[in-house]
């Protein structure tokens, strides 16, 4: 069997949720190598028998590596994606590809002048079965064409602590979470974003709209053939992780995951019957997480072109940052 050698920069709780894929779940990848600047994330991969880099620069000239995993904070990307492609590495990129829209073009541009090697970006909902089978019965148009989508994000209300330290550098609510729904909506759509208008602000935590945050922020986009899309990122599920989108045709409309539970148990207990919901991220998306890198991998052996590419984080991060300029103003944004 044909083995790509990998490395992966950034091992926090994502990172290492893809570490643990790469080296236990796809048997066509050989991690060789692992990079952090935190010694204490290092440590946790220390028994793999992985060689184990402090600086990324060193990693990526010195590990015998084909491809790269970069799941470090969102703005490294764009520097560390083009310095693998120069060095003549693959790349699967966590999003967002950048946070200003000048390195996502930068990224974009990199990526054209390598046509031999492979990007891909990490909006794992495409991958996850139910989102996927969703767009099949979109594309079949069975139920006629969509012309509304409405999602809700809202991370558990008992990791609210951690966003409040990661807060000041997340970009606020728009990249660091709505990139997920911007990229469904134009994925199911085929269409451009128009214009935007986005509210919010710090219901539970007001000390976040000090720096242009919010712990609950609504947006509503008009598309250029004129459908909308209505959307709810927050940081406040008091049930758990809950993540739902609903696609809205003529004879019919698409809802996934309106109740988010966490496998097909009802507890039938004096207070009524009781859905256990899905605790977090990792463990509602762990398939999609793991089959977008299969994906990826399978591009590589293969020579084929990953289905979500730069282009795709260049269009989300415009969006996203429209949206930002909206919430912090209070108008309509066109794009």
């Amino acid at each position: 069997m044909a083995k790509l050698k990998a490395g992966i920069v950034g091992l926090g709780r994502l990172g290492y949720t893809h570490a643990q894929d790469l080296m236990f779940k796809i048997p066509e990848v050989d991690l060789v190598a692992a990079c952090s600047v935190v010694p204490e994330e290092l440590d946790r991969v220390k028994d793999w028998g992985v060689e184990l880099f402090s600086d990324y620069s060193t990693m990526i000239k010195e590990a015998p590596i084909d491809a790269v995993f970069i799941i470090s904070p969102s703005a490294l990307h764009p520097e560390q994606i083009i310095e693998a492609l120069n060095a003549g590495k693959h790349v699967f990129s966590e999003k967002p590809l950048g946070t200003t829209l000048e390195d996502c073009i930068k990224v974009e541009e990199e990526c054209n002048k390598h046509p031999e090697l492979k990007f891909q970006l990490g909006f794992m909902r495409r991958f996850d079965p139910s989102y996927e089978e969703a767009k099949a019965k979109v594309d079949s148009g069975k139920f006629g064409k969509p012309f509304m989508i409405k999602t809700t994000s809202n991370d558990p209300l008992e990791t609210i602590e951690g966003f409040l330290k990661f807060a000041p550098q997340s970009g606020g609510p728009w990249l660091d979470m709505s990139v997920h729904d911007v990229d469904l909506a134009m994925w199911y759509f085929d269409e451009e974003v128009e214009s935007v208008y986005a509210i919010g602000g710090g219901f539970l935590h007001p000390e976040l709209e000090e720096f242009g945050c919010a712990d609950n922020a609504c947006a509503l986009i008009k598309f250029k053939n004129g459908n909308i899309a209505q959307m709810h990122v927050g940081y406040s599920a008091p049930n758990g992780y809950q993540v739902e989108t609903e696609i809205m045709m003529p004879e019919g409309n698409l809802r996934i995951s309106a109740v988010p539970a966490k496998d097909r148990i009802e507890i039938y207990g004096r207070e009524g019957v009781l859905v256990e919901c899905d605790p977090s991220w990792p463990a509602r998306f762990s398939e999609a997480f793991l089959r977008e890198k299969q994906h990826f991998v399978n591009c590589v052996l293969n020579d084929e072109t990953p289905s979500v590419g730069a282009a795709d984080g260049t269009r989300t991060t415009k969006v996203a940052l429209a949206l930002t300029e909206a919430f912090e103003s209070g108008e309509v944004v066109k794009l």
